[in-house]
């Protein structure tokens, strides 16, 4: 059994190239980055959240809101992500990454504790519900997670050198590790779209937040299955967005 730091580490920005300004976005009268700060609050878990954006001035509104909601806050490169994240995670002694990323407004913070647990009691590299090998997800775009060690991320930190590998943060670790642990669903749930990239993926949380968000964060990933499949007209509202391939 682990016994460490856990940090969640969300790496958030302004210059989103298919939403801008995604993560400030307005959700029942918050901020898309506020809900997902008070979702992942609620994981039994995690010592801390440390919001990791960029210098860009753009980007300070994100630094400033982030302290004003009480979690750390981390500014460092645009480009070379896995710069800033190990650099987040290196100042604040995080010593358990776990890597949630910001346009997860419906992020489930029981998932996140049953990842952080298995990869706690278990003795793999790196645990996940996401990963490039779509044939290993059962879980909905939008409540991804990665959990691994602080000495894994400085070790892809030093050792990165093609591009893809420090604009993203794990590529390094899936392309040299063969002992990854993909954490499944009992059911097969990857078909729904849960994440926040598009103007469609928008307006169906819009419209998830609309039914089920009155205040409190008290509803996870079955409310929000449930919700769609008894409502199946909210399903076509980004049923045409194809996820970005990492480059």
């Amino acid at each position: 059994m682990k016994s460490n730091k856990i940090g969640v580490i969300i790496q958030a920005r302004m210059g989103s190239t298919r939403l801008p300004g995604k993560v400030m976005k307005d959700l029942k009268e918050k901020a898309v980055l506020w809900h997902d700060i008070q979702r992942i609050k609620q994981s039994e878990l995690i010592d801390e959240i440390i919001i990791a954006t960029t210098t860009k001035k753009q980007d300070q509104i994100i630094y400033e809101k982030a302290l004003e909601w009480g979690v750390k806050a981390f500014r460092g490169s645009e480009e070379d992500v896995l710069k800033r994240y190990y650099e987040a995670a290196a100042k604040n002694s995080v010593e358990t990454v776990v890597r949630i990323t910001s346009d997860c407004p419906l992020i489930d913070p029981k998932v996140v504790d049953e990842i952080i647990a298995y990869y706690n009691e278990n003795n793999y590299t790196l645990v996940t519900n996401a990963g490039s090998d779509l044939k290993n997800r059962t879980y909905p775009r939008g409540l991804d997670t990665e959990a691994f060690s602080f000495k894994v991320l400085e070790e892809a930190y030093n050792k990165a050198e093609k591009k893809h590998q420090r604009e993203h943060v794990t590529p390094f670790i899936y392309e040299n590790y063969d002992d990854i642990y993909y954490y499944k669903n009992e059911k097969d749930l990857s078909g729904y779209r849960l994440t926040l990239d598009t103007k469609e993926d928008y307006e169906l949380i819009k419209a998830i937040y609309d039914k089920l968000y009155h205040g409190k964060h008290d509803f996870y990933l079955y409310e929000i299955v449930e919700l769609l499949d008894n409502n199946k007209e909210l399903l076509k509202l980004n049923e045409k967005i194809k996820q970005k391939k990492l480059k």
